[in-house]
């Protein structure tokens, strides 16, 4: 046999020993499903497809949303939801308003880092609008309300029944050192004659 008869019986041959293997891969699933379902009697679920007909269709589901809010230690703010839970229907979206109030005697730049809770629901929980998208500012003594608005995506794992929706405010100190700055250069400009 020539090199080259070897050489090509070589690659014939991995490339049969390839297609085994990849064929003996697709096999396994059927055949771990024949094994668990009549050797051991255990039932595989088949998904959606299989499930009883009395199922709640995505859009008669309702869940829970429960709201928290909380500040930083270095942030003198107050801030919670102005309700603490809401009962809503999969696929529609809802408002919820949160209240902050800048208990300091100075202006001061706050984010809202926001956590949703239990982590298999962060994925089906979609925030259209935010107060978490952008930078806050609160004057000395100031009060806001901060809406936010969500849907909760019929896709959501059916053992979910419950979702926390959950912002902890922390100071931001870069832009709050600018915007210190750039009131005293105000109040010096105002203080020129």
């Amino acid at each position: 046999m020539s090199q080259s008869t070897a050489k090509t019986f070589g690659v014939l041959k991995l490339a049969g020993v390839s297609l085994a293997a990849f064929g003996f891969a697709f096999s396994l699933v059927p055949l771990y499903r024949i094994a668990c379902e009549k050797v051991f009697g255990v039932r595989l679920e088949q998904g959606p497809a299989s499930a009883s007909a009395t199922a709640v269709t995505p859009k008669e589901r309702w869940v829970t949303v429960q709201f928290d809010g909380g500040v930083n230690s270095k942030l003198p703010w107050q801030f919670a939801p102005e309700q603490r839970s809401m009962r809503v229907q999969v696929g529609r979206q809802y408002e919820a308003l949160y209240s902050a109030r800048n208990t300091s005697d100075r202006a001061i730049v706050g984010n809202a880092v926001p956590s949703v809770a239990p982590a298999k629901a962060s994925g089906y929980f979609s925030k259209t609008e935010c107060f978490c998208f952008t930078a806050q500012t609160l004057v000395a003594g100031e009060s806001r309300e901060m809406p936010v608005r969500f849907i909760v995506d019929p896709g959501l794992p059916a053992g979910v029944k419950t979702i926390t929706l959950s912002y902890t405010f922390f100071k931001n100190d870069t832009q709050t050192a600018a915007l210190g700055a750039g009131q005293g250069h105000a109040g010096a400009a105002k203080a020129a004659p």
